[in-house]
């Protein structure tokens, strides 16, 4: 059995280490993280593995997992090659969404086989992560020892997992962003138009919710084009122009960001194909000019 060792056992090394550990994928070897007391807390929750307070008490180990944020992740890689533990052949990889293997690199010269492995997971509370991680997809860029040694990790542990390119990690990511913490940002702007128009915060996130949770069904139904509706997707250039109007008298900001997003759902109306062409010219023409009240 494969021994793992956990550099920043948060929230995602908590969650994938117990899950290891239950499914006898592997066995937990030591545990580093910035303070003894959080790695003996990690040990703890694991069920399984040591303790250790700095980079030089780490024991060889077949895999190196740097679980820690990614602004500190770098620093763990220096302070791992510094050490003198990894032999050739070891496996070192991180759970960065936004960073490649590439940050790894000085760990190249030990001899270290590199990878990264991004579940696309919410790790709130490690305890509910670990009940429901089956069927998480899971991005992977590694070298190819890497690669087949982690992906037999994760599919072990019920992981879904698909092949990413090193020099897109960043896109990769954003996309990520975009329908996580973007789709927030927008629930967030049509709120404030509806407190513009008069609604009370409360009755606004009410009224939008089966209308957002319709519209998420039939696009994962359906697929993007198919499930656009709207003026644009009937090629109404009057309504489209006049919210643009308003919007943009409103708030400018406000106005550009529907302009943007027209531009995309434009896109779609043409290979819906539901509207006449000359309508979508039209809305072309509109959306294409510039920001008109800064």
């Amino acid at each position: 059995m494969r021994t793992i060792n956990i550099i920043g056992c948060g929230k995602v090394g908590k969650t994938l280490g117990r899950l290891w550990v239950l499914q006898g994928l592997a066995r937990i070897g030591d545990v580093l993280n910035r303070s003894p007391e959080s790695s003996q807390a990690a040990v703890a929750f694991l069920g399984a593995g040591r303790a250790v307070k700095g980079f030089e008490d780490l024991a060889p180990a077949d895999i190196q997992l740097i679980s820690t944020t990614d602004t500190h992740i770098a620093a763990a890689a220096e302070n791992l090659a510094c050490c003198g533990v990894i032999r050739s052949g070891d496996v070192v990889f991180h759970c960065s969404g936004s960073l490649s293997s590439a940050v790894l690199a000085p760990l190249r010269s030990s001899g270290a086989v590199l990878g990264s492995v991004h579940p696309v997971k919410s790790f709130a509370d490690p305890e509910r992560s670990v009940a429901s991680f089956a069927g998480t997809f899971c991005a992977m860029e590694a070298d190819g020892k890497a690669r087949v040694v982690l992906t037999e990790l994760f599919t072990g542990i019920g992981a879904k997992v698909f092949p990413v390119r090193s020099e897109n990690k960043m896109i990769y990511h954003a996309a990520t962003v975009l329908v996580c913490n973007y789709l927030t940002s927008l629930v967030e702007l049509a709120c404030r138009c509806l407190l513009k128009a008069g609604l009370d915060g409360e009755t606004a996130l009410r009224m939008m919710e089966p209308l957002a949770l319709e519209t998420v069904g039939n696009i994962f139904h359906d697929g993007t084009v198919r499930a656009l509706t709207g003026p644009i997707s009937r090629g109404e250039k009057e309504i489209v122009a006049g919210q643009l109007e308003a919007l943009s008298r409103w708030q400018p900001e406000m106005g550009e960001v529907y302009r943007l997003l027209g531009k995309v759902a434009l896109d779609l109306a043409v290979k819906k194909g539901a509207a006449p062409r000359e309508s979508l010219a039209e809305l072309e023409q509109l959306l294409a000019a510039e920001r008109r009240h800064r």
